[in-house]
């Protein structure tokens, strides 16, 4: 098995790679007509993957997020994603929450395209499906060096540039 910088597993028969596959299903759960098409957020998502993985990814409005943040981890506030993985590899199975107004909320307050956000923020949540965290510095560096490389390599800005 060869694993490229870019996390993208294939698995080596003698003729051919096999590209890990997403089956993704993504809920609108919010007013908010400003969001990305369902396409974008396979693309993204898929540009994550190490293995195969089946989704959901469910944009919600700030009192679902708050909800679940609240029950969940015990905060009383809507954050920017969520992700619950049922399963770990080699096939995972898990759901992430993106609070819509939130993802609007910091990428304006960061000068950055509501796109660009909501591509990062997707591609964080596959991340901490595949285990990946940012508890500690070193858990925190790794995971925002991955996500740097994948979304740069989508074609935006690194999510960690200071404008």
């Amino acid at each position: 098995m060869y694993v490229s910088p870019t996390l993208t597993v294939r698995t080596c028969s003698p003729n051919k790679f096999t590209m890990p596959k997403l089956h993704a299903s993504i809920q609108y759960a919010t007013d908010d007509k400003n969001l990305p098409s369902a396409s974008q957020f396979r693309k993204w998502a898929k540009a994550a993957l190490r293995v195969d993985t089946e989704v959901t990814i469910r944009i919600v409005d700030e009192t679902e997020g708050r909800t679940l943040n609240h029950t969940y981890r015990n905060k009383d506030y809507a954050t920017n994603v969520l992700t619950f993985p049922l399963t770990e590899e080699p096939h995972l199975i898990g759901d992430i929450i993106i609070c819509a107004p939130v993802v609007a909320a910091e990428a304006k307050a960061q000068n950055k395209s509501l796109e660009a956000h909501y591509a990062h923020l997707t591609v964080h949540g596959i991340l901490h499906l595949h285990g990946y965290d940012h508890e500690t510095e070193a858990q925190a560096e790794l995971m925002e060096s991955l996500e740097t490389a994948i979304v740069t390599k989508l074609g935006y800005a690194s999510p960690y540039l200071i404008t």
